[in-house]
């Protein structure tokens, strides 16, 4: 099985065709790019409402699952990333744990959902800008201008260097957990509305939970728990960013460990000091009134009464930072996608050109191009500044949800997979095996949870794209498979290659010594 190797002390200039911008990024600079997707100001103001409605006052208990579960599938990801490191992240992993067709229907089904996603935050954004420039200058634009002008913004960074987006992503991220810290500090500095309570993260209290049966009429413990899990679709970007990295190994282990443990500790707090600012049946009430319009979000209340409207005003900025923030990272990642997928010719070699910057720049465009017809079309169905949030900004992102989940469930078979034949002297019983089987368990699950509400989640009776999602991925997936097949019969060298561009030994240190 032939390996496609690179050295892996390339300078920045000296970088050959079809290869990213080598050691352009340190650790901080990984975090800021994959946090960001993760969106943790536009993850509270949207996710913790829906756990809300499913769990009640007993959302944070759902965060703390979901961080635990996840906590466990980092286990053996880690693991497998630091024996393959390449752009192609999950497609990689799949390629090399359960094979090229497989591997190539998963890299295809990825790399879409997280274009998907793109256009999904982008209509999020387009709907805040134009509701914010509204309220504060009475201007009334439609939301598609400015999502138009934020996938210029977009388009514009990624054909520079990655380490420019990196910074401009660091700024916005650092700005929206400074304003939801300084609210949830407030909030419990107060005592909240009615005290402190342990209540809220206790996993029994997700199910049959009163206050929630109280006021919507049935708590949905599957709707919580699939909030809290769609709160951290990102954290995985780590070894997307491997080839540009000093130091892949380590970088994507902290990395990685350091966002899903961190915004599950951030996601709990800010989720309790929600519940506990307006007391537990009243966070259920709150969010009732919030989807009957009686505010745009049950946090702005909050920061009203226990700290001023004035930090109510910043987090209806940063609402929009945030959002382009998140979509910038989704950005990214898709573009990179289909970088690797260019290199190793699955689709066009074109994709693979590279800016005099070593920018993914031919595949970067191809993303705004895909986004762009695809947000058109929405913008055609509904070209209401409502409809860039709620149909746009809300089914969109189911889509993208599942197929990443069903994608992550495939990667834990890879991982096990992948140690018992090709890395057995890597293998481990925990990591490489019950981790591994108990993160597939919880992906399957999720996706499960997804599919089942996917209706209510949406709020979209008998629509076709909310109807016909679940196969709409199997479809995105199957076409993957059928490239796979025909490279196999037509092309089979090149097939032969595929999953395998990576860079030199990964136990190689920063400075190139050989271990």
């Amino acid at each position: 099985m032939t390996e496609v190797v690179i050295p892996p002390a390339v300078a920045v200039a000296e970088a050959p065709p079809g290869r990213l911008a080598a050691r352009a990024l340190g650790l901080p600079s990984v975090l800021f790019c994959i946090v960001t997707g993760a969106a943790p100001l536009t993850a509270m103001l949207f996710n913790v409402p829906v756990a809300v409605q499913g769990g009640g006052y007993a959302a944070p208990a759902a965060f703390l699952i979901a961080t635990a579960a996840l906590t466990v599938f980092s286990v053996g990801y880690i693991a497998m990333s630091r024996r393959v490191t390449s752009a192609g992240g999950f497609y990689t992993f799949v390629t090399r744990g359960l094979g090229r067709v497989v591997g190539v229907g998963a890299g295809l089904l990825i790399g879409l959902c997280y274009i998907i996603f793109v256009a999904a935050v982008v209509g999020v954004m387009g709907y805040f800008a134009a509701t914010t420039v509204r309220s504060w200058t009475g201007l009334d634009l439609p939301a598609w201008l400015y999502m138009a002008l934020g996938l210029a913004a977009m388009s514009a960074l990624a054909w520079f260097h990655i380490e420019l987006t990196a910074k401009v992503l660091g700024v916005m991220l650092v700005a929206e957990v400074l304003a939801l810290l300084v609210l949830a500090v407030a909030v419990l500095a107060h005592g909240g509305a009615q005290g402190l309570s342990a209540a809220p993260f206790n996993p029994a209290e997700l199910f049959g939970n009163p206050g929630a049966v109280k006021v919507f009429g049935a708590a949905a413990s599957g709707i919580a728990l699939f909030a809290a899990f769609w709160s951290w679709v990102g954290f995985e970007m780590a070894p997307n960013y491997a080839e540009e990295s000093r130091d892949p190994t380590r970088i994507a282990k902290i990395a990685t460990y350091a966002s899903v443990i961190g915004l599950g500790l951030f996601y709990m707090f800010v989720s309790y000091a929600y519940v506990t600012g307006w007391g537990l049946e009243g966070s259920v009430r709150a969010v009732s009134d919030q989807f009957s319009g009686a505010f745009a979000s049950a946090f702005y209340p909050l920061s009203d009464r226990y700290v001023g409207p004035p930090l109510t005003a910043v987090i209806q900025l940063l609402a929009v930072t945030s959002s382009f923030a998140c979509a910038m990272a989704f950005y990214n990642t898709g573009a990179r996608y289909l970088f690797a997928l260019g290199r190793e010719r699955v689709l066009p070699a074109a994709l693979a050109r590279t800016s005099r910057r070593h920018s993914p720049a031919v595949a970067a465009m191809t993303v705004t191009v895909i986004v762009a017809l695809y947000g058109f079309g929405f913008v055609l169905y509904d070209p209401s500044t409502e409809g860039a949030l709620l149909k746009l900004g809300t089914w969109s992102p189911l889509l993208g949800v599942l197929g990443i989940l069903a994608v992550q469930a495939l990667v834990c078979a890879a991982i096990i997979r992948y140690f018992l034949t090709e890395a057995r002297d890597g293998f481990g019983w925990f990591s490489t095996l019950v981790a591994p089987l108990v993160g597939g368990a919880a992906m399957a699950g999720a996706c499960w949870l997804l599919v089942a509400n996917r209706t209510t989640l949406a709020a979209a009776e008998g629509v076709p794209f909310i109807t016909l999602m679940p196969w709409t991925v199997l479809a995105m997936f199957a076409a993957g498979v059928v490239v796979a097949l025909v490279m196999r019969g037509q092309y089979s060298e090149r097939y032969a290659e595929l999953g395998h561009f990576t860079l030199a030994d990964p136990e190689l240190d920063a400075a190139g010594r050989e271990h």
